[in-house]
């Protein structure tokens, strides 16, 4: 019996490996091969409503996604300062976080420092230090709706930051504007 297995396996085998240019090779799913796809949200007439997809219910959110209930603008901007806090702690993996997507995300045009001298500055018009007076006062909310819809001159980075590395850049700004005192002591 085992030999009759083993035989028909080989026999499978071999005739699977048969390379014969003027026979068709066998489908075992041609609905597979050749279906014809639609677009998530296009029409089929396939479906009994016509449908590939229904469409999200109104005012659904993706789970986990938590809206931005403000629009553009400096009045809005403000409003984000009055009403948003940042959900992060302060902690070494925040700000390292943070560290990492200033770099990557800031500072061609604010600078590794955020003096305003970074690389894109040889082309386009010197953007405001963020250890100045004026960033040093803005709360935590305004520089965050400030990176989502962007300011002046400065373009949103909403839809290529995610919100968390937002708040996590808010926290790095901060430690920048108050870097640690450490003592020092004088020479006599």
């Amino acid at each position: 019996m085992k030999r009759a297995m083993t035989g028909c396996v080989v026999l499978l085998l071999a005739a699977g490996c048969e390379q014969d240019e003027s026979k068709p090779n066998y489908e075992y799913t041609p609905d597979m091969v050749s279906s014809v796809p639609y677009d998530s949200f296009a029409p089929n007439p396939n479906t009994k409503d016509g449908k590939t997809l229904l469409s999200p219910a109104k005012g659904t959110v993706p789970r986990g996604y938590k809206p931005l209930h403000l629009t553009a603008g400096t009045e809005e901007a403000a409003r984000a300062g009055r009403e948003l806090t940042n959900p992060y702690a302060a902690s070494p993996e925040v700000l390292a976080r943070g560290h990492v997507a200033f770099t990557r995300y800031c500072s061609p045009c604010h600078g590794t420092g955020g003096l305003g001298d970074g690389l894109v500055t040889a082309r386009f018009p010197i953007p405001p230090s963020l250890l100045g007076d004026h960033a040093k006062g803005l709360p935590d909310g305004q520089i965050f709706h400030i990176i989502t819809y962007g300011q002046g001159l400065m373009p949103a980075h909403g839809s290529q930051v995610l919100p968390e590395d937002r708040w996590k850049i808010v926290h790095f700004v901060r430690s920048m504007q108050n870097p640690p005192q450490t003592a020092v002591k004088e020479k006599p």
